[in-house]
């Protein structure tokens, strides 16, 4: 069980931080930027939710802020403390959860002719701005994975969170009866 009492520790005055082992390194290093835009990709799905997801969207979306958060944590331990710190991990039936869903949204949507502009409803503008950290988020981790050890599965999961983002902000557009604006690459 995690306990805050306290919000501040002025710790980190001297720019470093504590992974989940303890040991501090510094705030701009790569395994902090890799946890750190997975906690704000969390963030910004949280923002989803509250600007309005539909019912079915917000079900969905709740468990998946709950994976990010263990997935962060994995991400803001050190390798070798793995087995000495055991903690809630993201898998493969994570992935395939995220699968079924998109393929189950994306039937139900209209084939696209076009690439989609972000926007119409706010809770799907918002869900384009989370598919766009999950994005970064993802590249902060292929980054990470070069210099230290990151379970493959972190990348496999983010690349498909990408895409339900996708397919999830059409859904919002399209239940809460906002039209999607197609690319015109003829655009002025």
């Amino acid at each position: 069980m995690v306990r805050i009492n306290r919000v501040y520790t002025r710790a980190g005055d001297d720019g470093t931080t504590a992974l989940v082992g303890g040991q501090r390194v510094p705030k701009d290093g790569p395994r902090i930027e890799a946890y750190g835009t997975v906690d704000e990709l969390n963030t910004v799905i949280g923002a989803a939710i509250a600007f309005g997801t539909g019912e079915a969207l917000t079900a969905a979306l709740l468990p998946i802020q709950h994976e990010l958060f263990n997935l962060g944590s994995v991400l803001a331990l050190d390798p070798t403390d793995s087995e000495r710190i055991p903690l809630p991990s993201v898998g493969s039936s994570h992935v395939e959860k995220l699968e079924g869903l998109i393929d189950e949204w994306n039937d139900s949507l209209p084939a696209l002719t076009s690439f989609v502009l972000p926007g119409g409803h706010p809770a799907s503008a918002q869900l384009q701005i989370a598919r766009t950290v999950c994005r970064r988020a993802e590249r902060a981790v292929i980054a990470l994975s070069r210099e230290d050890d990151v379970p493959p599965i972190t990348v496999t999961y983010l690349n498909r969170l990408s895409d339900l983002l996708f397919v999830a902000a059409r859904l919002q557009n399209r239940e809460s009866g906002t039209d999607e604006v197609l690319w015109d690459s003829h655009a002025h």
